[in-house]
């Protein structure tokens, strides 16, 4: 890398704290956390924060409001991921021995399948900024929809179009799904959680900067 790249990939200034511009978002950043695929905290994630591109955030705004009125809200389980984050999860699936959390996360495969597979990538869109994985909150209940399969649950039941659920929680990721479409985001055929924005502000470039509301803000 030379020294413009690593000088962009430190960049934050076109990025914004997800809570500062949505007042309904709700966030269990997940590798901030200890309950993860891996079981410790993920490598850049400073603070359980969520962090988007300015363009990104202005559509899931967009996207906030439509399912507001319908009585549900956002719920974000990571947004900008650090490319330090992604060499972390390559590493582990290379040369870390460690499967403690298989039962929960990855049950049916070994760890070498997660990357063929396509549910762990070597260079993650959540590094360009634009990428969410999120879900639906009835604010009726307080409790998320249930789609058929929890977040980051490495399997066929996850797919988007996997017809081994319920017609109701079948209907619960076309919701999601449809909303996130509507506003510009597209799905990807493995999680249903996952979307990123169509047109992404920075399509070639994989940011290296923590997810720390203090570093976005200098």
């Amino acid at each position: 890398m030379n020294g413009r790249i690593n000088d962009r990939a430190m960049d934050p200034s076109g990025f914004v704290l997800l809570a500062d511009f949505l007042p309904h978002i709700v966030q269990e950043i997940r590798y901030y956390s200890t309950y993860n695929f891996i079981g410790d905290r993920i490598d850049g994630y400073e603070e359980p924060c969520a962090i988007l591109t300015k363009e990104a955030a202005r559509a899931l705004k967009g996207v906030s409001s439509e399912v507001f009125v319908q009585g549900y809200r956002l719920k974000v389980f990571d947004a900008y991921r650090p490319a330090c984050a992604v060499r972390q999860f390559v590493l582990w699936g290379i040369e870390d021995q460690d499967i403690r959390m298989k039962p929960y996360f990855y049950p049916a495969l070994e760890k070498q399948e997660l990357f063929v597979k396509g549910y762990i990538a070597k260079q993650s869109s959540h590094s360009r900024g634009s990428a969410v994985d999120l879900t639906l909150l009835d604010m009726k209940t307080g409790k998320e929809l249930d789609m058929g399969s929890p977040f980051d649950l490495f399997s066929e039941a996850s797919h988007p179009d996997y017809r081994g659920v319920t017609e109701e929680q079948y209907e619960n990721r076309m919701l999601l799904q449809r909303v996130m479409v509507r506003h510009g985001f597209q799905p990807i055929d493995c999680e249903w959680w996952h979307f990123s924005l169509k047109n992404e502000p920075y399509p070639d470039t994989y940011f290296e900067f923590p997810v720390s509301s203090e570093y976005l803000r200098r």
